[in-house]
C-alpha cells in the first residue's frame, strides 16, 4: 500500500497509532480497481450501521454487497473498543478502527468482493469477540494483510537492537578518534573525522525520542536555546560542528569534544540494558526518513560542514537496516515492498551521486531540478513507509 495525505510528517510516536487505522482504510480504498474514484465522497458510497458490543459484535450487517461501501460503526457500551474486519478463517484484515468511544459511531471505508467477512470487536479490557460471518459471492475485494503481533515483532527486535549496540560501540570509536584529534590541535583532522562519526552515529536511527534524553545530549541543535549557538546547553556533533566551520580554537572545542565521547559512551552502556518495544520497529522504519524531510532536508542541522546530504544517506542506511529485519513479515502481507525495496535502492543511489571523493555537495548548492528531485524522491519513500508502519503495527487477535 502507498498512503498518501494524511499528514504524517507532523505526527509525534504516540500519535501515529491513532492514525494508523485511518491510513489502512484510505489505502484499502485507495488501491481499489472500482469504476468509482478512490476520492469519493463517503456519503456517496452505500453505508450500513453495525453495532461493535462484545454482545452484539457485527450485528446490522443482513444484507451484504460487493463494492466500495462504508460501516457505520456504533459502540453502545462504557468503554472504547477496537474493531477489525477480517477473513475469519486467515484473520487477514480489511479495515480496521481503533478507539471507538463509548456512545460514538465511527466510520470504515472499504471495498468487498468474493469471499468471507466477520466483525471482531476487541474491547480495552476483555476477550476479542468475532462476529456473525458475512459471504459475498462475486466482486474483488480490496487489499487485506494478516494482522502483526508484538510476538512476531520480538525477533526483528532484537536483532536490530543487537545491531545498534555494535553500531554505537563504532560511534564510540570515532568519536574518540575525534576528541583525540581536538586534544592535539590538529583541527585539519577533526574535520575530517568529524563526518564519518557523526553518519555512524546517524545510521543508527535515532529519530524522535528513539535514544531518549541521550540523543538531545549527542545530536541536539541550538533551537530555543536563549544563548543559540554560544548557549551552554548547546552540545553533542553539531556544537563540534559549528565550532570546527566557525574559527573556534581546539582549546575551546577540548569541552565539547570530550563532552560528545562522554556522551555516546554513556549511551552505548546503557543500550546494553535496554529493551526496545517490540512495536515501535515498523514506526521506526517510517520515522528516521521522516526526520531527515524535517531537518536534514531543509539544512535545519547544517553548523558548517555542509553535510545534510551525507546524513541522509546514513539515514537511508538506517531505514535498509530496519526494512531488512522486517522483510520477512511484510514479505506476505504487503505487495507493495518490492517497489519500495526497489525504491530503497534508487534513491540511494541519487544521493551517492552528491560524492566525490570523500566530499559532499552542500545542499544549497544543488541546482533547483537536483533540489526537486531529492524531495520528491524522499517524500515518496516517507509515504510508502507509513505504510509499513501501519501494517506492523501489533494487533490483538484474542
Amino acid at each position: 500500500m502507498v498512503l498518501s495525505g494524511l499528514g504524517w510528517r507532523s505526527l509525534r510516536p504516540w500519535a501515529v497509532v491513532a492514525v494508523a487505522v485511518v491510513c489502512l482504510v484510505a489505502g484499502a480504498l485507495a488501491l481499489t480497481h472500482d469504476s468509482r474514484p478512490a476520492h469519493a465522497a463517503p456519503a456517496a458510497l452505500p453505508h450500513t450501521a453495525v453495532e461493535v458490543s462484545a454482545s452484539r459484535c457485527g450485528r446490522g450487517w443482513r444484507t451484504p454487497t460487493p463494492g466500495v461501501q462504508v460501516f457505520d460503526l456504533r459502540n453502545p457500551t462504557d468503554g472504547p473498543a477496537e474493531v477489525l474486519l477480517e477473513d475469519p478463517k486467515s484473520q487477514a484484515v480489511y479495515g480496521e478502527v481503533e478507539d471507538i468511544g463509548p456512545g460514538t459511531t465511527r466510520e470504515l471505508t472499504v471495498r468487498l468482493g468474493k469471499g468471507t467477512y466477520a466483525f471482531k470487536c476487541v474491547p480495552d479490557d476483555a476477550d476479542a469477540v468475532t462476529g456473525p460471518t458475512v459471504r459475498i459471492t462475486t466482486g474483488r475485494s480490496g487489499p487485506a494483510a494478516a494482522p502483526v503481533t508484538e510476538h512476531d515483532l520480538i525477533p526483528p527486535a532484537l536483532a536490530y537492537q543487537k545491531w545498534i549496540g555494535s553500531g554505537l560501540s563504532d560511534v564510540v570509536r570515532l568519536t574518540t578518534t575525534l576528541r583525540d584529534a581536538i586534544d592535539g590541535g590538529d583541527l585539519a583532522a577533526a574535520r575530517a573525522d568529524w563526518l564519518p562519526a557523526h553518519l555512524e552515529y546517524e545510521r543508527l536511527g535515532a529519530a524522535y525520542d528513539a535514544f531518549g534524553d541521550a540523543d538531545g545530549a549527542i545530536n541536539g541543535t541550538d533551537a530555543g536555546l536563549p544563548g543559540g549557538v554560544h548557549d551552554k546547553d548547546f552540545t553533542g556533533f553539531h556544537r563540534v560542528e559549528y565550532g570546527l566551520w566557525h574559527g573556534e580554537s581546539a582549546n575551546g572545542l577540548r569541552g565539547p569534544a570530550a563532552d560528545l565521547v562522554k556522551a555516546v559512551t554513556a549511551l552505548r552502556d546503557d543500550w546494553a540494558g535496554t529493551r526496545m518495544d517490540p512495536a515501535q520497529l515498523g514506526l521506526r522504519a517510517h520515522e528516521i526518513l521522516e526526520n531527515t524531510v524535517q531537518f536534514e532536508l531543509t539544512g535545519r542541522t547544517d553548523y558548517g560542514s555542509g553535510s545534510n546530504l551525507a546524513t541522509a544517506r546514513a539515514n537511508l542506511d538506517g531505514t535498509v537496516q530496519v526494512m531488512s529485519r522486517l522483510h520477512p513479515l511484510l514479505a506476505t502481507r504487503y505487495a507493495g515492498l518490492p517497489a519500495l525495496e526497489s525504491e530503497l535502492d534508487r534513491v540511494g543511489k541519487t544521493l551517492d551521486g552528491f560524492e566525490h571523493d570523500g566530499t559532499w555537495t552542500p545542499l544549497g548548492r544543488l541546482s533547483h531540478r537536483q533540489r526537486e528531485n531529492v524531495d520528491a524522491a524522499l517524500g515518496d519513500l516517507v509515504e510508502r513507509l507509513a505504510s509499513v508502519a501501519t501494517l506492523c503495527d501489533p494487533r490483538r487477535t484474542v
